[in-house]
């Protein structure tokens, strides 16, 4: 039997993008509780009450991530009501996209605490239960820019780095303590949701959300430890380790036109 079956799944930035099209397709794996984490309230109402016509458990929640007093109310509310995760995708993330010389300090503070910090301070409180339980899949939403430095991109790229590389210390760990709970960290390169409006990409294919998904899943499933898309993305550590820097500029920076893809982003407003 797949894990997924009568799991509670926890998604946060659930209402919208990525998060909203996994929440779909993950009831029609006959999960057993999908809970909705997002900042966004009239997104959230709206995302639980079209879920919610799956005839699946579905519970929302208003939640600031980057607020660690509101992420233990809501677990300490989440227990209350019996509800125990089994599954955590930290989805929830943001880019502002400009020079980093242009960048407030609060732009690099919520950048950073919502694409990094959050992702812990959440595993850190669920981790518990996940042990008591002898259960557990964490899943957290990298990027491929944690393989790869790129203009207009410096904090969410540090972002990504930081993540990925917890997400895998973290998943060293629970190894050598012989823990059955999974870490999946997801690298996907951009994906048309709109919070990548305006990137061009010359060479390599924008992912479509609905592949994203269904390879997310896939990856669960199969307790994959790193999941990468495209598949040229798995090449990027090899092409690094093996070129002089100056190379490799010329050849993903220029011939590919990696370093030029932000160059017309507008993104969402946050």
């Amino acid at each position: 039997m797949s894990q997924l079956a009568h799991a509670t799944v926890l998604i946060t930035g659930g209402a919208s993008g990525i998060g909203y099209l996994l929440g779909q397709q993950l009831i029609s794996r006959t999960i057993g509780h999908l809970v909705i984490w997002d900042i966004n309230q009239s997104m959230l109402d709206s995302a639980v009450n079209t879920l919610r016509q799956s005839g699946i458990l579905v519970t929302g929640y208003h939640v600031d991530i980057t607020d660690n007093a509101q992420i233990d109310a809501t677990l300490a509310t989440m227990q209350a009501d019996g509800i125990n995760v089994d599954i955590v995708v930290n989805n929830a993330g943001i880019v502002i996209g400009k020079p980093f010389a242009e960048y407030s300090d609060s732009q690099i503070d919520r950048e950073m605490a919502i694409n990094a910090v959050a992702p812990m301070q959440i595993t850190l409180k669920l981790l518990p239960g996940m042990h008591q339980r002898r259960r557990g899949h964490i899943v957290n939403i990298a990027s491929a820019a944690a393989l790869l430095s790129n203009p207009r991109m410096s904090v969410y790229v540090a972002s990504k780095w930081a993540i990925t590389g917890w997400s895998d210390s973290l998943r060293i760990e629970l190894e050598q303590e012989h823990s059955p709970i999974k870490v999946t960290t997801v690298m996907p390169y951009y994906i048309n949701t709109g919070m990548f409006d305006g990137v061009q990409s010359r060479i390599i294919p924008i992912l479509t959300p609905d592949h994203v998904v269904r390879q997310i899943i896939r990856a669960i499933e199969r307790d994959a430890i790193f999941l990468r898309m495209p598949w040229i993305v798995n090449l990027l550590p090899l092409i690094k380790g093996i070129l002089p820097v100056r190379w490799f500029d010329v050849v993903v920076g220029k011939w590919f036109g990696i370093y030029a893809t932000m160059r017309h982003f507008t993104g969402r407003k946050q």
